[in-house]
């Protein structure tokens, strides 16, 4: 069993429309004396409401929150649970792995992201995580949101690898000009577009203007081949 937490148990917030899956939640923080289910919610309407309450008996520190629930849908509503949760954090404890739920949950304020398929143990550390002052991702997720940063971050570098000139000189070698008719069309010298071309070769990690071609085309540097 993960490790207990020192102090007062962590008030915990269920808002979930599966009464079988609420179930599944209640046992397993029944087992556990740092952490409590004091509330528990079919709708998110109800759940907000309570809230807003101000005779609420217990207010959270946590909210485990489902996206696919009757009336209002976890993302619509996460923004206004925050708002009147009063500094409660919120873990999306949801069956979507749909990229789009993942990144606007994220963006809407969520501390954390799991799946339903997580084991009870791994819902456990991420609920500790946040209560910590962390954040917990579901392993898939995370990959996920790792590939996507990686491709955006590579965008710009990629796009920025060669000069404007250098540019200009792989785009003509695409059109099937040598360097000789390169040099005329730029009015430039010769050995200048040698030391381009050199360069060019180098920056690609190739060594002739077919694959100087071929690998433009796939960083994006110049349009899809074909």
């Amino acid at each position: 069993m993960t490790e207990m937490l020192s102090g007062n148990p962590v008030q915990i917030m269920l808002v979930e429309d599966s009464p079988e899956y609420r179930e599944v939640i209640r046992l397993a923080l029944l087992d556990r004396t740092d952490m409590e289910m004091t509330s528990c919610f079919g709708t998110s309407e109800i759940a907000i409401r309570t809230l807003k309450e101000k005779n609420c008996e217990v207010v959270p520190d946590l909210i485990l929150l489902d996206l696919r629930l009757p009336g209002r849908s976890g993302l619509e509503s996460l923004a206004e649970f925050l708002e009147c949760s009063r500094g409660a954090k919120i873990i999306v404890l949801t069956q979507s792995d749909d990229p789009q739920d993942v990144l606007r949950a994220i963006s809407l304020g969520a501390s954390g992201y799991l799946l339903k398929s997580a084991t009870l143990d791994e819902i456990i550390d991420g609920i500790l995580a946040v209560h910590g002052g962390g954040a917990t991702l579901d392993s898939g997720v995370a990959k996920f949101i790792i590939d996507t940063l990686h491709r955006k971050l590579a965008k710009p570098d990629q796009q920025n690898l060669l000069t404007e000139r250098e540019l200009d000189i792989i785009k003509l070698q695409a059109e099937g000009l040598v360097k000789k008719e390169i040099a005329s069309r730029l009015n430039i010298g010769y050995s200048t577009v040698d030391t381009h071309v050199a360069h060019i070769y180098e920056k690609l990690g190739v060594s002739n203007a077919p694959a100087a071609i071929h690998r433009a085309h796939s960083l994006g540097l110049l349009p899809p081949e074909g």
